[in-house]
C-alpha cells in the first residue's frame, strides 16, 4: 500500500498540532471534578500535543482532570509523495475506549485510514481491537479495500532481483473472535475473505511482458488477474501487555491456524501456520517509557499452495508497517519470518520528545530451491516519537531505515510499530 503512510514530518506535524486540538475531543469529558482515584496519575508530568497546543493558544482556559475511563478521538491528516503513488492525500482517525475498569480491561482501539492518490490509487482501511469488561472476550479486526501498486521483488530472500510493478485492486476482510478461559488465555476462531482482481489488466495481451506474479500463477495453476483467498481462523492467544498502543512491560502471544477451503470460494485448499510474540521489558522504574521491545511475526505454509499476492512477506501484519527499511512486498516467499529488537526511551524530560533504535531481519523461501532461514535481508533504523495523546499514550512516529541493496527510507505512522 502507500508504505507506511509515507509522509513528509514536517508537515505531518504542523498539520496534527493544530488539527488534534480542535477536532480530537474526548468521547467522554467529565463536566465536574473528579474523584481523585479516577483521574490518570499516569499522565501527571508529561506533555503532549495538546499541552502544546493550549500553552499557545488557550492558555488562559482551565481543564478539568482527565478521567482515566474516558477514551479519545484524533484526527491526523495525511501527505505524501513517491514516483508510484505520486501525490496522497488523506487522514487516519484513531479512537480508545475503556469498555470496563481500567484495572482489569485492556484499552480498546479503533482505526480508519483512507487516502487518495493523483494516479489514481487508493485505500480505506478500518480496524479494531476490542477488550470487553473484565477482557472476557477480545474482538480483532480488519477491513481494506481500494487499489495500489507494489514495486514487486519475486520470490525468496538472498538475491537482488530487477523491480518490477504489480497494479491491481483488492478487498480484504477478516475477524477474529476470542474468549477468555483464564487469566490472560484466550481461545478464539475467525473468518478471512480476501479478493485480488484487475492485476495487471493493462499488460494483457503485451509481448514480452510478464510479472512475477504471472510466472507464479502460471506455475501454480491460478488465474494471472484475479483470484480469491478465503479460510477458516482457529486461534489461541496470552496477553499480558499493560496497554495495546505503547506497552512498558507485558508480553503478547497469537497462534493463527489458517485453513483456506474451496467451499468458501478459494481457488485451491491451503494449511498455513501463523506466529506472533511481542515482548517489552521496562528498563527504568523512573522513566517507564524506556522499554526494550522484541517482535517475532512468521507465517509457514503446511499444506496447498496460496495466491501470489497472499504469500506472507514484509508488510504482511495488519498495520503493514512489517519490515523498515524496506517497501511492501519487498521480500516474501511460501514460508517468512521476521525478528525485530527496538529501544525506545525519552528524550525531553516531559516526555513529550522520545527516540528508538532499531535492528531487524527477514527471511523467505521460494519455489527454487532457497529454503527458510538460508538468507537473511537486514534493516536498521532510528527514529523519534511525538507524544499526541499522554492519557492513551498514542504518539506520532517518524523512523529512517536502511538496508541491502541501496534500500532505505523515511516511514511515517500513527502509534508504534508494534
Amino acid at each position: 500500500m502507500f508504505r507506511k503512510r509515507c509522509l513528509p514530518a514536517l508537515i505531518v506535524f504542523i498539520f496534527s498540532a493544530g488539527f488534534n486540538q480542535i477536532l480530537a475531543q474526548e468521547i467522554a469529558t467529565p463536566k465536574y471534578k473528579l474523584p481523585k482515584d479516577t483521574v490518570d496519575h499516569e499522565a501527571e508530568g508529561q506533555t503532549d500535543v495538546n499541552d502544546v497546543y493550549r500553552a499557545v493558544f488557550q492558555k488562559f482556559r482551565k481543564r478539568p482532570p482527565r478521567n482515566k475511563k474516558s477514551g479519545s478521538l484524533a484526527l491526523l491528516p495525511t501527505i505524501g509523495y513517491t514516483p508510484s503513488t505520486g501525490f496522497a492525500f488523506g487522514a487516519d482517525v484513531s479512537g480508545t475506549k475503556y469498555l470496563g475498569d481500567p484495572d482489569n480491561t485492556t484499552l480498546s482501539v479503533f482505526d480508519a485510514f483512507a487516502t487518495i492518490s493523483t494516479n489514481e490509487l487508493a485505500l480505506l482501511q478500518l480496524t479494531h481491537n476490542v477488550y470487553t469488561r473484565g477482557n472476557k472476550w477480545n474482538i480483532q479486526g480488519s477491513y481494506n479495500l481500494g487499489k495500489t501498486i507494489v514495486l514487486d521483488h519475486g520470490l525468496g530472500t538472498g538475491f537482488k532481483t530487477p523491480e518490477i510493478q504489480i497494479r491491481y485492486k483488492f478487498m480484504r476482510l477478516s475477524e477474529y473472535v476470542y474468549r477468555s478461559f483464564m487469566p490472560n488465555f484466550y481461545a478464539g476462531a475467525g473468518l478471512t475473505f480476501n479478493y485480488y482482481g484487475d492485476i495487471d489488466e493493462e499488460l494483457n495481451g503485451a509481448e514480452g511482458i510478464k510479472t512475477y506474479n504471472y510466472h507464479y500463477s502460471m506455475k501454480n495453476g491460478y488465474p494471472p488477474h484475479s483470484y480469491y483467498a478465503n479460510g477458516l481462523l482457529i486461534n489461541l492467544q496470552y496477553n499480558t501487555r499493560d496497554q495495546p498502543y505503547r506497552p512498558y512491560k507485558g508480553l503478547y502471544v497469537d497462534l493463527i491456524l489458517r485453513s483456506n477451503q474451496k467451499w468458501l470460494g478459494s481457488e485451491k485448499s491451503a494449511l498455513q501456520l501463523k506466529t506472533e510474540v511481542r515482548k517489552y521489558w521496562g528498563l527504568s522504574r523512573n522513566n517507564p517509557e524506556q522499554v526494550l521491545a522484541y517482535w517475532l511475526w512468521g507465517s509457514y505454509l503446511l499444506n496447498g499452495s496460496v495466491p501470489y499476492l497472499e504469500l506472507p512477506g514484509t508488510g504482511s501484519d495488519v498495520n503493514q508497517r512489517l519490515g523498515r527499511a524496506y517497501t511492501i512486498s519487498r521480500f516474501k516467499g511460501p514460508s517468512f519470518f521476521y525478528n525485530e529488537m527496538e529501544y525506545r526511551f525519552p528524550i525531553t524530560r516531559n516526555k513529550l520528545i522520545s527516540g528508538v533504535a532499531f535492528l531487524n531481519v527477514e527471511t523467505a523461501s521460494n519455489q527454487s530451491g532457497v529454503k527458510l532461514f538460508n538468507y537473511w535481508e537486514p534493516g536498521a533504523g532510528a527514529g523519534l516519537r511525538i507524544l499526541f495523546d499522554k492519557h492513551t499514550r498514542s504518539n506520532l512516529c517518524i523512523d529512517y531505515g536502511v538496508g541491502n541493496y541501496g534500500a532505505r527510507g523515511v516511514f511515517v505512522g500513527l502509534n508504534e510499530v508494534f
